[in-house]
């Protein structure tokens, strides 16, 4: 069987896993306090243009997402997010066991608009009894999307704008951030992410690390204490070093840069198929999610060889689905699927 149900259905890029068996033999301080992780932090300042920022290493996205949005909120403000964001749908509610909750807006396309964002906050302060309710407190995004969906340049900078008119924090989940930046239409680099956000981090689970995320906060006192913060999380890895390995093996040589390309190329190849066939494509993704619209024979057809994502059933005998490339795919696993889709 032949994978596209997700980007993280193999363990490591091979230069990562020779990256992690290179410290076999040698000896580290514990809790990211090593060399290893000292050199991917600095490559990651050096990506972004900052020589200031903190870099801290987790090992998972709800682990980040849930330790930043504890140690950055009061306890009682909570997040706006979309209502297809994974901090509201995908985490078993790990928000909301530390105390905050997670105020969902419509998305449009897995977006949130600078202008919905307005709106809520500016309802929420004109109500008379506002004290009672939950305070927003920061915005989540996820670049890119859910849905594979892309947060342009001015888009961001209009959603910083409302975020500083109304006191709100502004994070950014890059789960998936390889593959928004190797998008032909992205115009988001992170050296813009850190000139326009609080907090985001960079996705290394899903692109091509065995495990790990390098969480970013541009100014480094806005949490002088977050590493206490991790640890009371759990948050804290003792052999640190093995994160710090993945990301160098990421970022010394343009790998993480590769790996988005590579999975972006596959992704449009897919699309390129299922558009030639006719096949509906309800999401206009230019990232390594892409969404089609299959009749159940259709389906049930292409599961003889493929494992794939049932997205959502459609009501009417067809199914929208979900077929997820990443540095795993190989060309001739892209073909196969590619010529399958245009003989449905």
């Amino acid at each position: 069987m032949i994978r596209f149900n997700n980007d993280y259905n193999h363990a490591a890029h091979p230069a990562v896993l020779e990256a992690i068996a290179r410290t076999a033999s040698e000896g580290y301080f514990g809790y990211g306090e090593d060399a290893l992780c000292e050199r991917a932090a600095a490559l990651i300042r050096a990506e972004i243009g900052d020589r200031n920022a903190a870099v801290h290493f987790l090992v998972g996205g709800t682990q980040t997402n849930a330790v930043v949005i504890d140690a950055l909120l009061r306890p009682y403000q909570g997040v706006i997010a979309a209502d297809t964001g994974h901090i509201a749908v995908h985490e078993g509610g790990a928000i909301e066991a530390n105390g905050h909750k997670v105020l969902t807006l419509p998305h449009e396309n897995g977006k949130l608009s600078a202008e919905a964002i307005r709106a809520f906050c500016r309802a929420f302060w004109d109500n008379p009894v506002h004290a009672h309710m939950v305070m927003p407190g920061m915005v989540y995004l996820s670049q890119p999307t859910e849905f594979g969906t892309l947060y342009s340049l001015s888009e961001l900078s209009a959603i910083r704008g409302a975020c500083r008119d109304f006191g709100l924090f502004l994070y950014v989940d890059g789960a998936r951030m390889a593959y928004g930046l190797a998008a032909a239409q992205n115009d988001v680099t992170l050296a813009d992410l850190a000139r326009l956000t609080d907090a985001f981090y960079i996705g290394g689970t899903k692109c091509g690390a065995l495990f790990g995320e390098a969480l970013v906060f541009p100014d480094p006192t806005l949490l002088p204490h977050f590493f206490t913060s991790m640890k009371q999380h759990g948050a804290v890895l003792a052999k640190g070093w093995l994160l710090g390995a993945q990301f160098c093996a990421l970022f010394e040589n343009g790998l993480y840069a590769e790996i988005g390309a590579h999975a972006v190329s596959a992704a449009m190849q897919i699309r390129a198929a299922c558009l030639e066939r006719g096949l509906p494509m309800p999401i206009d993704s230019p990232t390594n999610q892409q969404f089609a619209v299959l009749t159940e024979a259709q389906m049930r057809r292409l599961e003889q060889a493929y494992v794939f994502e049932p997205w959502e059933p459609l009501g009417d005998g067809r199914h929208c689905v979900r077929f997820c490339t990443s540095w795993s795919t190989a060309q001739a696993e892209a073909d196969a699927l590619a010529a399958d889709l245009r003989a449905l």
